[in-house]
């Protein structure tokens, strides 16, 4: 805990006086420079009892060039403000010491009172002027309270320039009385003849945990917070008022702050958990929309609109994007996106495929709305027919794999030598392609989690020089730095990782290769040594393209923006597709603000499911 804390007036004392080595050093460091200038003043003109006398009839305007020359000399950056505050108040104790020595009774010199009087010099004390002069200058420290920024590095300086907006002021201030209270409380039950003070701190101690306990912002405190505070005041006064044993109230601090320590360890990892459940965990409006759908869908009459579209699902002329999701408003946004910049939307064929248990939400959701002149099919993967055995045990729904990995830098400095990157490759479902699209040529695969900004008819016309996957590369990271993921036996280690989100597929190609079977070979003999499906997926799918991938211009697409704080806002505008690789998706609560806008503009808000499920995305 920060003793020093603003509003904290014990902490602030013991911060200071405890140990003189942050911003009291400056404060008193300053102070003491300014009161041995006086002093060197009166020890340099020697002691004259006339002189010390006159010094209380000088007329009003030498006490007043006295002092603005003294100030000159000592500080010559003293602002105008600071140096007329302090002109004026040396007027004034002139004016008053006047009118004060001229009701005395004069013979010879009139002579100030006693107690504003110097004391003779001594031989023995070298700081003859500090005795009139410094309660002066810690007089206007008080009321200006800026004088401590004067000094080049002052703390006072630094701490208004970086000033911050206290919240929650009450709620902190009965945290640092209870810390405060704790640590006295033993010393003063051991003290004879004060149970009284020693029953008044425990039930004082007693109910700010009461009210800690039900409140943690000042909005929750109950009304009569104030009197509570008062009286935990008085009664903290009194427990300093006792001559107490340090080390026992060092003890106890010592065991307080250790306690405070464990808990905010215990708190860091509740919270690391928590992140960890919210962003892979359906929020209740997406959980709610999804049943809504599904239960609509029942009991409505059947529609046999999609009849009329079939033959479209399966022209190889027609341009088809395919999206696994199970997000109804994920793929949703995508789709729309899509659509909204396509220079011609009826040539365009979104394939959704999705699991058994959100299938029937999304036929609903694409059957109410509709998408300018585009055809949208909605697939269940688990109701596939395939022809082959082993494909047909892969058919459940897997999405993207994302993957945050860390790799020696050998081109930074020591002090950063372990970088990190995020990736994202495909996943067992998407090796299923060329068998559920036995008709189609070419595809464009879309992840759930992007947002289109330009038309993608282009992608079309790429020749794809008999590559299989016409991906974004990631050539920050290579082959050789994932050795530790990949295995020693990769082929080329300056191979370049390539992402998903936006990939062109051509699945002729693919089906010559039949790199769906070298797929499945490699995961089934990683699968022995690995263990875990995210792990196989990546040194899968990163092995069966090597070579096979066709490199496509890094503008087509952006990454980073589930994860990344930085990414500029002209390489978000100039950027045909948004990926919001990462674990700050954008329907999350925790996804991050500046991006979401892009996604949010794309949701149809007008969706009566929509409001009755409270999704406010």
């Amino acid at each position: 805990m920060d003793m020093r804390r603003k509003g904290d007036g014990e902490g602030w004392r013991l911060g200071c006086w405890g140990s003189l080595s942050s911003p009291c050093w400056f404060l008193l460091s300053f102070c003491s420079a300014f009161t041995m200038a006086f002093a060197l003043r009166d020890g340099l003109r020697g002691y004259d009892p006339y002189e010390v006398r006159n010094a209380w009839n000088e007329s009003e305007g030498d006490q007043s060039s006295h002092v603005e020359k003294l100030i000159g000399k000592l500080g010559p950056t003293l602002p105008k403000d600071v140096l007329r505050n302090l002109s004026n108040k040396a007027k004034n104790k002139t004016i008053a010491r006047s009118s004060m020595h001229n009701s005395q009774p004069k013979e010879g010199f009139p002579v100030p009172p006693h107690s504003i009087m110097p004391s003779p010099p001594n031989t023995n004390n070298h700081k003859v002027g500090a005795a009139i002069e410094a309660p002066l200058y810690m007089k206007d420290v008080d009321e200006i309270g800026k004088l401590c920024e004067f000094k080049f590095g002052s703390y006072c300086l630094w701490r208004q320039e970086h000033v911050e907006e206290m919240k929650d002021f009450t709620v902190k201030k009965l945290k640092d009385q209870l810390f405060v209270a704790r640590a006295y409380y033993p010393s003063i039950a051991k003290l004879p003849r004060q149970d009284k003070l020693s029953r008044e701190l425990k039930l004082n101690i007693q109910e700010v945990e009461r009210v800690l306990s039900e409140s943690t912002t000042d909005a929750d405190l109950p009304p009569q917070i104030a009197k509570k505070l008062r009286r935990m005041e008085a009664a903290i006064a009194k427990a300093k008022s006792f001559s107490v044993e340090c080390n026992n109230v060092d003890k106890k601090l010592r065991q307080i702050y250790d306690m405070a320590e464990d808990e905010a360890n215990f708190h860091m990892k509740q919270s690391a958990f928590l992140y960890q459940l919210a962003v892979q965990t359906m929020p209740k409006s997406l959980h709610c929309l999804s049943m809504r759908l599904t239960v609509e869908y029942f009991r409505s009459p059947p529609n046999n609109m999609e009849l009329s579209v079939a033959e479209k699902y399966i022209d190889p002329t027609l341009h088809h994007f395919v999206i696994f999701s199970n997000n109804v408003l994920a793929s949703s946004v995508a789709i729309n996106s899509t659509v909204m910049h396509a220079k011609e939307s009826v040539n365009q064929v979104f394939h959704v495929l999705t699991d058994g248990q959100n299938y029937f939400a999304m036929k609903l959701w694409f059957l109410r709305n509709t998408f300018r002149e585009a055809t949208v099919q909605v697939l269940n993967i688990e109701r596939l027919k395939l022809d082959n055995h082993r494909k047909a045990a892969l058919l459940h729904l897997s999405l993207p794999e994302e993957f945050r990995v860390s790799f020696p830098n050998v081109d930074s400095p020591p002090t950063a030598s372990i970088r990190t990157e995020y990736i994202s490759i495909f996943s067992h479902s998407h090796y299923l392609l060329p068998d559920i699209f036995r008709n189609l040529k070419k595809v464009v695969v879309l992840d759930d989690d992007v947002v289109v900004q330009q038309d993608l008819s282009e992608l079309w016309n790429i020749d794809m020089r008999g590559k299989v996957n016409g991906a974004v590369q990631l050539c920050s990271l290579r082959f050789g730095q994932l050795k530790k993921y990949l295995g020693e036996n990769s082929n080329d280690k300056n191979s370049c990782a390539w992402m998903s989100g936006l990939n062109v597929i051509d699945l002729v190609r693919w089906r010559e290769l039949d790199l769906t079977e070298t797929y499945q070979r490699l995961a089934q003999q990683l699968t022995v040594h690995e263990g875990s499906n995210e792990a196989v997926a990546l040194r899968a799918s990163l092995l069966s393209f090597e070579d096979l991938v066709f490199p496509i211009d890094g503008a087509w697409a952006l990454s980073g923006l589930g994860h990344d704080y930085g990414i500029e806002i002209q390489a978000i505008s100039k950027a045909a597709v948004l990926h919001y690789n990462g674990n700050m998706k954008p329907w999350l609560e925790l996804g991050i603000p500046k991006y979401r806008l892009h996604w949010k503009k794309f949701l149809n808000r007008e969706d009566q499911f929509l409001s009755e499920c409270n999704v406010n995305s």
